[in-house]
């Protein structure tokens, strides 16, 4: 059995991309046993996921980490602790009107920003809702809380400099008013911005109403209509990505673990311009955790927690 595991004030964890407007975490320092675990734990979600889009016609493949980890261990890396998955965007839109019809909502809940609940991310999710895991930004929220899989789409890459310029403004808006918190790792400037303009739009259904004209139009590039695709819902680092569509035209197979997982047909060539030479192992101070959470339970339903460890 592993142990419910508490946030130290001492402890300090590694912030993502994917949590715009955190400032330095407070979270905890997981042990290998308890990453096993998390592994395990994603590893069994993701493949009720897959087994849900296989029913229903839909694509998906690992991306980030667990797609370098499939190359380059065989597995997860060891450090890894969370699954992250590529969906082209129609396939993504169409999960989301699938699952609650079809999927086994009582375990594992499809959790994305609407306009009454706000979860501080860009992108989709499945959270199993028999687990509880709750990462420091959103301990204040109360939204599903157990432990998440993220799933970003892939969207087309406008053909033309204009083109691309505008997806780039409204995948900014996107980013900021879906999320509705300043990115303060991304420069002076642009946090100035954001706070400005969040200032300006204070309202929530205004708020919600600019985000999804964004979403619709930084999303509105077809893959018939372009030779290449980015991911708009990853943070500003990755929105500047270009990868060509022949890399991602379908799935292939690989070990993982114990068992077979999808991967980009091209996936060589997607993570090479992603992180360069993906093959090559980071220095030690590099190989820790990247989302660490403040609390951390596996065996317990996070609403037991409610007004406890989170939404106090």
């Amino acid at each position: 059995m592993i142990e419910p595991v508490i946030q130290s004030d001492t402890q300090a964890g590694a912030q993502s991309d994917l949590e715009p407007g955190v400032g330095v975490e407070q979270a905890l320092a997981l042990n290998p046993e308890q990453i096993r675990a998390l592994q395990l734990k994603s590893l069994e979600m993701f493949n009720y996921l897959w087994g849900f889009c296989k029913q229903h016609g839909l694509t998906i493949y690992f991306c980030g980490g667990c797609c370098i980890g499939a190359l380059r261990h065989g597995g997860f890396i060891p450090w890894d602790d969370d699954v992250d998955v590529f969906m082209p965007r129609p396939d993504y839109e169409r999960l989301a009107k699938l699952w609650p019809l079809h999927a086994n909502t009582q375990r594992y809940e499809y959790v994305r920003t609407t306009r009454d609940m706000v979860t501080g991310d860009l992108m989709a999710k499945i959270c199993d809702a028999t687990t509880t895991c709750i990462s420091a930004y959103q301990r204040d929220k109360d939204i599903p809380q157990g432990l998440t899989l993220d799933i970003l789409p892939l969207d087309g890459y406008p053909a033309s400099t204009f083109g691309r310029r505008m997806q780039m403004i409204w995948a900014y808006l996107f980013s900021l008013f879906c999320a509705q918190s300043v990115p303060v790792r991304h420069g002076g400037l642009m946090a100035f911005g954001a706070r400005a303009l969040l200032g300006l739009f204070g309202g929530r259904g205004v708020r919600y109403r600019i985000w999804r004209l964004a979403e619709r139009k930084m999303s509105q590039t077809a893959f018939a209509a372009t030779d290449s695709l980015t991911e708009l819902c990853a943070g500003p680092g990755y929105m500047k990505n270009r990868y060509p569509l022949a890399a991602f035209t379908s799935a292939r197979e690989v070990p993982f673990e114990s068992q077979m997982a999808p991967i980009p047909i091209g996936a060589e060539t997607y993570l090479g311009i992603a992180f360069g030479d993906f093959m090559e192992l980071p220095p030690d101070n590099k190989r820790k955790p990247q989302h660490a959470p403040a609390f951390l339970d596996l065996e317990t339903p996070y609403r037991k927690y409610r007004g406890i460890e989170y939404y106090r």
